[in-house]
């Protein structure tokens, strides 16, 4: 299977592959092509036994985010969006004047993490705080209309992924998948 942002390669990282002499009686000149840049021939290492790890649920939930925060990245290179900052976005899109320790709740971040993830989309332009009305300690959070644009477009985007990130399994598949996630980290 070919290299791909979604499909590593078998070889964890950090292992390099290592090289051997060319064999008695071969010069590295003679060794067929593909070998290492120092003419040495590249031998490929055992596959490493991960124990128990592949039938962990932790672990292989861990990988599974591995690969897909990587190609999120990469499929939304153009809003330079993390999962966390496009989730933000969505929820003040969907409750606006929604009060930050409310989302801090809905995100399961502490206030002052919130706090910093406002003032980023603020920076942007994206997102306003305001004083709601009746408690003026108190700041409910809206999107701008630059914001409402970008969570727009950033939506296309992220619902490509979505398909791309699902693609091996049905449609009943993947609702089975998001049903069961949701039951296993509420």
């Amino acid at each position: 299977m070919p290299h791909s942002p979604d499909h590593p390669p078998k070889r964890p990282a950090g292992r390099a592959a290592k090289s051997s002499p060319a064999l008695p009686g071969r010069r590295a000149k003679d060794a067929p092509s593909g070998n290492g840049p120092t003419g040495m021939i590249e031998e490929r290492p055992a596959p490493i036994d991960l124990g128990i790890l592949p039938g962990l649920t932790g672990y292989q939930l861990r990988l599974a985010q591995i690969r897909v925060f990587h190609h999120f990245v990469h499929a939304l290179a153009g809003f330079d969006l993390t999962p966390g900052l496009l989730g933000v976005l969505a929820i003040i899109g969907a409750n606006q004047g929604l009060k930050q320790s409310e989302l801090a709740q809905a995100v399961h971040l502490d206030r002052s993490t919130v706090v910093g993830v406002i003032d980023k989309l603020e920076a942007r332009g994206w997102a306003q705080r305001r004083v709601l009305p009746g408690d003026r300690r108190a700041h409910g959070l809206w999107l701008t209309e630059p914001g409402r644009q970008a969570l727009e477009q950033s939506l296309l985007e992220l619902h490509r992924h979505e398909q791309h990130i699902t693609r091996e399994l049905s449609a009943e598949e993947t609702k089975t998948l998001t049903s069961l996630l949701a039951r296993v980290c509420p």
